[in-house]
This record gives C-alpha cells, structure tokens and sequence, in this order.
C-alpha cells in the first residue's frame, strides 16, 4: 500500500472539509423575526417567550454551531467579524436561559442569593464552560477587549428596562450601523430617557450609571455627558433643553431599572 494511497484513503474517511461559520448568522435572524415584536413605535421590543419556547429546535442547532467555532478559528475573523459574532452569542444564550426557566417574571429569578443568572456557567464557548458575564466582561469589555461603548445597547439582559433585542443578527458588515442605530433607538425611548423640563434634569437609564467609564471618551467626550450632546433631538423635543443636552450644561439623573421580563403576552 503506498504512502499516497494511505493518505487518499484517510481524507475519504476523515474529509478535511468543513464547514465555514456563518458570518449572516441566518438561523439566529430567522428565529428574531418570528419573536421578537416592536413595541412603542419602534424603540423598544418584547420577545414571544411563550411561543418560542414551544419551537426550540432552531435557537438549539444556533446555539450548537456557535459553541462549535474554535477560538483558533474566531481570531482569524476580522474585528467586526468577533464582535458581531459575542454580541450575538451573548442575546441568544440570554434567550436560551430565560427558555430554560419560562414562565418568569424576571431573569433576576434565575438567580439565587450566591450567583446572579449572569454569572451562571450553562454554555460551552471556545471549549470552556461559560456565563454572560464571561462573554460581556472578560471577551467584550475585558482588559484585550473591543472599547466599544455602543454594546451596551445592542447586548440585552430581557428585562424592560434594557435596550430593544434587534430582530435581525448583528452582522459584521453593517455592524458599525446597526450600533449607532441601536444608540439613537434607546436614546430615543422617553421611559428610559428623556429630558425632564420642569426640573432641568437629563434623566437616563442606570446603564450610564454602571458603566459610565465606558462612555467617557467615547468619540472625543472628556465626560459623560458629553456622549448626549450628539442625540440632543432625540432626547427632548424641548429647544431649550436641546440646547442645553447639546452644549453639556445638564446635569443628570438616573433612572431607576425595570427588570421585569420584556415579554410580549
């Protein structure tokens, strides 16, 4: 038997070919647009848990091909390949966790008094048992992360008070839009922020408060408040209060945070 008939025979039996992940992430766009359900003119969504939890099979062979991909295969992608790539991890295993446990009227009931849901280690990514805080904390925001303040309105914790699940992936080509379109959604939502004319106060979600440092810089800001000047409009309908929003000369309050579960009954 010769040496290339060995190897000939190996690759029939073993084939080299695989797969390449999908960088579209389809599966996961078709599973949000049957879901996922735009609520308050289009600045917030809720999500069909109930529904969704008849017909997991979809969200489950998803969730298999992203817990198949190799770390030495993901730092091939380009930047916006990976990040689309967690963003997405990150709102599907969210999905799958509150699947998991439905009916809940929180995802905080997920949690017990020694470990918060987000700290949960109940999916494999990159070989390694993982939670959300992983993928969000050590892979998005960690010391060799991306800086990128603008997840914080795509990553969502399926709660009320957090920002609209998009119904489509994240996907690396429009991903640089579909952040800043996510920004002037929340921005836009009057329950999470908003311009308050009678007391003069910018009040925002309490996401500004736990991740202030993030925003800081963002674009050129030396503050916070710098990262409202740019959606002054879309955070008052006040010209007074615009002009104040946009020259930072607002002081902020901040809001408290819904956790109810954003599910759409």
């Amino acid at each position: 038997m010769t040496r290339w008939f060995v190897v000939a025979l190996f690759l029939v039996v073993f084939p080299l070919t695989s797969h390449a992940f999908d960088q579209h992430h389809t599966q996961w766009t078709d599973q949000l647009q049957k879901y996922v359900v735009w609520v308050r003119d289009g600045v917030a969504s809720e999500v069909d848990y109930m529904a969704w939890q008849k017909d997991r099979g979809a969200l489950t062979r998803y969730l298999q091909q992203v817990s198949a991909v190799p770390e030495r295969e993901y730092q091939r992608w380009s930047r916006n390949e990976q990040l689309a790539f967690l963003i997405n991890a990150y709102n599907a295993f969210t999905v799958e966790l509150v699947l998991q446990n439905y009916p809940v009227d929180s995802i905080k009931e997920i949690g017990s008094w020694f470990s918060s849901p987000w700290k949960r280690r109940f999916f494999m990514l990159f070989g390694e048992e993982c939670s959300l805080d992983d993928i969000e904390h050590r892979m998005i925001r960690g010391r060799y992360g991306f800086d990128e303040p603008r997840i914080h309105f795509a990553l969502v914790c399926a709660s009320v008070g957090c920002p609209a699940l998009l119904d489509e992936a994240y996907i690396a080509i429009d991903l640089d839009r579909q952040l800043d379109e996510a920004v002037s959604r929340f921005l836009s939502d009057r329950q999470r922020n908003r311009f308050n004319v009678t007391t003069g106060r910018l009040e925002v979600s309490s996401l500004f408060d736990w991740y202030s440092r993030d925003f800081i810089g963002f674009r050129g800001g030396e503050t916070l408040k710098d990262f409202f000047r740019p959606y002054a409009q879309r955070l008052s309908g006040d010209l007074v209060g615009q002009k104040q929003i946009g020259q930072g000369r607002v002081l902020l309050e901040f809001l408290p945070y819904d956790w109810n579960l954003n599910d759409h009954r």
